[in-house]
This record gives structure tokens, sequence and C-alpha cells, in this order.
């Protein structure tokens, strides 16, 4: 199909196609080679707040305009994708950037003369397992580690953390581990966390006593670590931010894999408490995945559809709303959306980060494509954009984890 076919509140969704064995088209991650770097909008001009990082995943701006960076990678999973089918999907990740041992630290960097390039950069805090999200809260730093949310007390202005951090809340983790990046966000009076945690499976192979927990954002009391289960069905959710207008939550999401080059389309929702959004069963509402047994209809007939496609395999991880003209009239208002990449169609899909008009607190309008170029005319991969965040000046930020940049893209003075 043509790739808007699957984009918008309501995609085409062909029949599934199975086969013995699935679509396996990466890109190769080779990293960016001297004197390249990602093709920016016409009207915004990109260049690096940093480079020679360590597997850059995700991004948090401090109130003072420091970012901090998670510079992580996977950690081990034995009983993850065994078999041969598993141990060729290694070798595949591998290739596509993914097998490194991650770094286990968050990096600070900041820019203290405005010039769009940090000069400072120190060790923020070490000695993490497999770190992704980060939240802020008076002065108390949250990092969801895979297997658990930490808290830090933190100082405004502070470079560095030496000091243990406290463990809030235990989360899935375990020899599987399949989805492994857990994000966190604080709701807007700090009282709660919210934590995302993907499922064990891609669509409940492993058995659905392996899924406790899993394919859900939780709710977190932040300061006793109570918890509950938000929203489930969600096979692997990532960004999340809060709607500037309507302050819903809102997140990305990952959908299964093996259905085809256009199933299934992976989307951008806003969360509803107490909601089931189809995972394993069903997949954009209540169309059924054939290959879940058994089947639960019980919970098929209370799945909810997502409020927006971005396309089948993007891979979207990253997400940020914005308000206002800081970039350009076309980006004022919506969300941007950092596309990892896909590895299970043919052709590629994703390796950008878009936007997504908004209007009334609702997607708007086809996405716009930001920021391209990751992939070479070989079809290598010269980076895969991971975390998106706004800076302080409302300039876009870009986490490239085969890059090992951020990105930092602003309104070009000379367009």
């Amino acid at each position: 199909m043509p790739p808007q076919a699957g984009v918008g509140p309501a995609p085409t969704l062909p029949p599934p196609e199975r086969s013995t064995l699935p679509t396996v088209h990466i890109a190769p991650a080779v990293g960016w080679p001297a004197g390249t770097q990602p093709v920016p909008m016409p009207g915004l001009r990109v260049t690096a707040l940093a480079t020679g990082l360590d597997h850059p995943r995700w991004l948090m701006v401090l109130p003072n305009g420091d970012v901090l960076v998670a510079e992580s990678n996977a950690p081990p999973k034995p009983q993850d994708a065994r078999g041969l089918k598993g141990l060729a999907m290694k070798l595949v990740m591998k290739r596509a950037g993914a097998g490194q041992r991650s770094a286990n630290r968050i990096t600070l960097l900041r820019d203290a003369d405005g010039d769009g390039r940090a000069e400072i950069r120190t060790t923020f805090l070490q000695g993490l397992h497999s770190p992704f999200g980060m939240a802020l809260v008076g002065n108390s730093l949250y990092v969801a580690n895979t297997d658990a949310v930490l808290r830090f007390d933190y100082q405004s202005g502070q470079t560095a953390i030496t000091g243990p951090g406290t463990r809030l809340v235990e989360l899935p983790a375990g020899p599987i581990n399949h989805h492994w990046t857990k994000n966190l966000i604080a709701s807007p009076d700090g009282a709660k966390l919210y934590v995302t945690v993907g499922s064990n499976s891609n669509a409940g192979e492993n058995g659905l006593e392996a899924e406790a927990g899993r394919a859900a954002i939780w709710e977190v009391d932040r300061l006793t670590g109570a918890h509950r289960v938000w929203a489930s069905g969600l096979r692997n959710p990532n960004g999340m931010a809060w709607q500037p207008h309507t302050r819903a939550l809102w997140t990305v999401v990952n959908e299964r894999d093996e259905l085809g080059n256009d199933l299934v389309p992976d989307y951008l929702t806003s969360v509803k408490e107490g909601a089931f959004y189809g995972w394993p069963y069903s997949y954009f509402g209540q169309h059924l995945d054939p290959r879940v047994q058994p089947q639960r209809p019980d919970l098929v007939a209370q799945a909810i559809a997502p409020d927006y496609a971005l396309g089948s395999h993007v891979a979207p991880l990253g997400l940020a709303f914005v308000t206002g003209p800081a970039l350009l009239p076309a980006l004022a208002e919506g969300a941007f959306v950092g596309e990892h990449g896909s590895w299970n169609r043919k052709p590629r899909s994703g390796y950008k980060v878009v936007f997504v008009p908004f209007a009334n607190g609702q997607p708007a309008g086809l996405p716009l494509d930001v920021l391209t170029g990751f992939v070479s005319p070989q079809g290598q991969a010269w980076g895969r954009p991971v975390g998106v965040a706004v800076d302080s000046r409302g300039a876009l930020m870009v986490a490239d984890d085969v890059g090992n940049a951020v990105w930092r893209v602003t309104r070009d003075p000379h367009p």
C-alpha cells in the first residue's frame, strides 16, 4: 500500500499475511561518515549538540537548561529469542546497531554560551542498569532502569550525582525481558509517576504468564511506590507526554510484527484510565490476531482503537508536544515523534522524525517530515532517532543511538 494509507485515525488494514520466515529488511548500522548529518525540512537547520556518545537513547531537559542523556542498551536477556529463529533475530538486531554492551550511565550536557553546542559534558549518573526514562519533581530525580524506578536527590546546577539512589518500585524484567526499555513521566501535580512496561513477546508466544504486569502503563505513587496498571493491551509503549491543551496523557506504541508489510500500524494515542488497547488478542480496536490462541472475546469486546496510526513498523519511540512557532508556523502545535525504523517491512519505513499537527487537542492532518536522511543511498543506517525533546529555547533535540549524537534542530536564520 502507499505509506499514507496506513496513517491517520482510520488507516487501511489489509488481511494478515503469514509466512514461514518473516520479512527481514534492516538498514545495517554504520554511523555517520565525516561531513554528513541528518537533513532538516526547508526552513530549519540542524547542528550537533554533542557527538561521540555511547548509544544515546533518551533525553530530558532540566529547568536550568541542562540536558540529560541516557546512554543505554539492552541488558542480558538469556531466555529471550531462543532457538534458530531467536539466534537469527539476535544477529539481525546486532546488524541494526542493538548489540553493543550498555554504557549504563546518564550524561549531562550544558550549552553555557548558547551557541547550540555543549561545551560541558559530565558523567551525571553511572552504574545504572539499562536506564531509559527520567523525570524531575522538585529536588527528586527519578530514573527508570530496566528493572526498577530509582529516586535520587538533585540540586539545580549540579553536574554529577554520586549518592546512592533509592528503589521506589520494582519493574518486570527477568531472563526474557523482551521489551526492556522503561520510560516514565510525572503527573502535572507531581503526585504520580506513569511508567511504560512493554510486552515480553511479539504476540504472546512466550505464554501469557510471562506477561504479568506488562504491555501496560503503570501509575505509581511518587512517595510510596504503590502502583497499579493504568492502561493495558499496549504492546510496547515508549514516549509519553501531556497534551498541552487537554492535559491528557498520550503515548506512542510499537505494534506487533510478522503479519505483513502493512500490518500492524504503530500508533500515537491518548491513554484512558482503565482502558484496554487489544494486545495480544486484537489490534487497532477489535481486529483479531489469528496467531493468539485461545482468544479472549470478552477482552476484545472492550478493546479501544488508538487515536492515530503512524504507519506500519515505523517503530515510534520519542514523543514531545510543542505549542508556539519557535521553529516554523507549520510546527507550532502538535507532536514530534522519533521513528526508530523498521526491520519487518520492505520497503523500509520510519528512520526519521515527524511532526503530527494537532487542532483542538487531536491530531489533524498527515505527518510532516522534520528530520530525514538517516539511511544512506546504499541502504545503510547512518543514524536512528530515538528520544526527542524541546529545549528551553524551543529547539528540537533528537537522540541518535546509531549516530551516537544528540542533534539540535532550530529555525534557519538564512533560509
